[in-house]
Order: structure tokens, then sequence, then C-alpha cells
């Protein structure tokens, strides 16, 4: 059995060792302000790992819903580079003090503590893409481990589409869905079904 080699990432992004079954692979945490002049390099990665060309409306959408997040509160982006260009990514931010639209609608209905946001309860991952040739290596759940693990927030949550086929690898990666909400004008899917995580991760 290959033995696991730490990845090494650089002081300036809060090194940290994560442990992964390839060498050659750099993780590192990037701010806002950081995130939003890497933005081509993660749209060329979002592309890829859909299989789609940079320049298509699926990309183009990414791009739009990307570009409104850097200045969330929390924002946080975890990148994976390798060869000289981004092979995958993570990011996401905190919901604000008062905002429970994240939960509108949310079957079966929670009890009404479950929706309660005081501004550092509650982190969304929103996105977490890796290259194709890159799937299934364990980048995945290096970037998401990563983002995570820095995390000051009571709970995780993330939204997929209803019985989508990334589901069972939440499971594993100890996830629960929640519930389903449905979608707004303009969403992608009609609904979404909920996920939640405790924080730090391996909290019950």
């Amino acid at each position: 059995m290959r033995q696991l080699r730490p990845v090494f990432l650089r002081k300036a992004e809060r090194a940290t060792l994560w442990p992964m079954a390839f060498d050659g692979v750099t993780l590192a945490h990037h701010g806002g302000a950081a995130a939003a002049e890497l933005l081509d390099e993660l749209c060329d990665v979002y592309a890829d790992a859909y299989g789609v060309e940079p320049t298509t409306e699926k990309t183009s959408a990414f791009r739009g819903r990307v570009g409104k997040q850097f200045e969330r509160p929390g924002f946080a982006l975890v990148t994976a580079q390798a060869e000289g260009r981004f092979i995958g990514f993570a990011f996401g931010h905190t919901l604000p003090e008062g905002d429970t639209y994240w939960w509108k609608g949310l079957e079966p209905a929670p009890p009404a503590e479950f929706t309660t946001e005081n501004g550092s309860r509650t982190f969304v991952l929103s996105e977490i893409e890796v290259r194709r040739a890159w799937q299934a290596k364990g980048v995945g759940r290096a970037v998401h481990d990563a983002l995570l693990g820095e995390r000051q927030e009571e709970r995780a949550t993330l939204a997929t589409g209803p019985d989508a086929a990334s589901q069972p690898v939440y499971d594993r990666w100890g996830w629960q869905k929640v519930g389903r909400v449905p979608g707004t004008g303009g969403d992608y899917y009609s609904a979404y079904d909920l996920f939640v995580i405790s924080l730090p991760l391996g909290t019950p």
C-alpha cells in the first residue's frame, strides 16, 4: 500500500500539512480580494470539471455567480495546484446575522431555532470543483477539509440538485441531508437538497 505523503502549504497562506495520496499538489488559502484576481483560473477549472468550454453559458453563469461572493462576510477560498495550474478549489462564506433566506421553505420544517443565524453560526460551502483528470484522487476531499478545517462557525451547509450523484460522496464525508428547499426564478434547479455538517470536522 502506498504511503501517504504530506503536502506543504506556503507559510504566507497559513501553512498546514494535509495528507494526500499523491505528490506535487499544493493547497493554498485565499481571501476575497485574492480570489477575485483568480477568477479566470477558477472559471477554467470549473469548465474543465464539467467538460465544457470556458466561454459557454454554463461557465459564464458560474463567473457571474462567484463574482458576487468575494465580498460576502467570511468568504474564503482554498485552491489545489499541480503541474503549474489550478486543479481544484472550494470556497464559501458565512451567513449574516438574521439572514434565514438559505433555509426558506425547508421541508420537512425544522424547529425555529434551527434556522436562527447570528452571523457566526453557519458557513455555506458554495462550490467545490476538480478538473476531470484529477477527480477521484483525493483533491476534492483535500480542498473540502482544508477549507472547513479553518472555520470557526458551529456548522456548515451546502446545496445540491435533487438526488444529485454527488450526494453519496457527501454522505461519506459526514454530511447529513436535512431536507429540500424550493428554487427561485433563475435557479438551475426547481428545488435543492440541503446538507449540514457540524464544525469543527469530526464533531458529532
